[in-house]
């Protein structure tokens, strides 16, 4: 079938396909991760890739988006650090309605998740958002989770003071979108 015979949806489909980066194996200190290279695609605006991670580092707080195996989608608003292409966010003594929490219920599940990090502003001339696309795993090993809490110790006082005892959750970045107003 050449591609003159193949309908609009296909062609693209073929182009994602064949834009995809290559598959890489790193080791992030907690697992062996496949994954493909990280990518980055810059919205309407362009925002650099140092624009991007410094708007994402300064949010104190991000919206993390899973599905469970039924493809339901789970968003929950959660502090988070960075360190490199590694983001941690850490289960924590705030209240919940159950240990069994949802979104690493998700994860053990599916592993492919987003993180989002945005500005609103009244003047729409400062509105900006950095999205995060990677695999997620769920670490609960006390002698794994010393150096994520420790990332996450650095950026929130209170994890200073109360040190999370909940599971980490580690994501390793393999896709940022980043948009800008201006």
């Amino acid at each position: 079938m050449t591609s003159a015979s193949l309908c609009p949806t296909e062609l693209r489909r073929r182009a994602v396909l064949a834009d995809r980066a290559p598959l890489v194996y790193r080791f992030s200190g907690l697992a062996w991760i496949t994954q493909q290279a990280t990518q980055w695609t810059i919205g309407q605006v362009r925002l650099t890739e140092e624009e991007a991670r410094t708007r994402l580092a300064g949010a104190r707080v991000a919206r993390l988006a899973t599905a469970g195996g039924d493809g339901q989608p789970h968003l929950v608003p959660v502090t988070f650090a960075m360190d490199g292409d590694l983001i941690y966010t850490a289960v924590d003594y705030k209240p919940k309605k159950s240990a069994n929490l949802r979104r690493l219920r998700n994860i053990r599940e599916n592993p492919r998740v987003a993180l989002l990090a945005d500005h609103y502003d009244e003047d729409w001339d400062l509105l900006w958002w950095v999205r995060i696309d990677g695999w997620a795993s769920v670490v609960d090993d006390e002698q794994a989770l010393q150096d994520p809490l420790d990332v996450l110790a650095e950026r929130y006082e209170q994890y200073r003071d109360n040190r999370p005892h909940g599971p980490v959750i580690v994501i390793q970045v393999d896709h940022w979108k980043a948009w800008s107003s201006t």
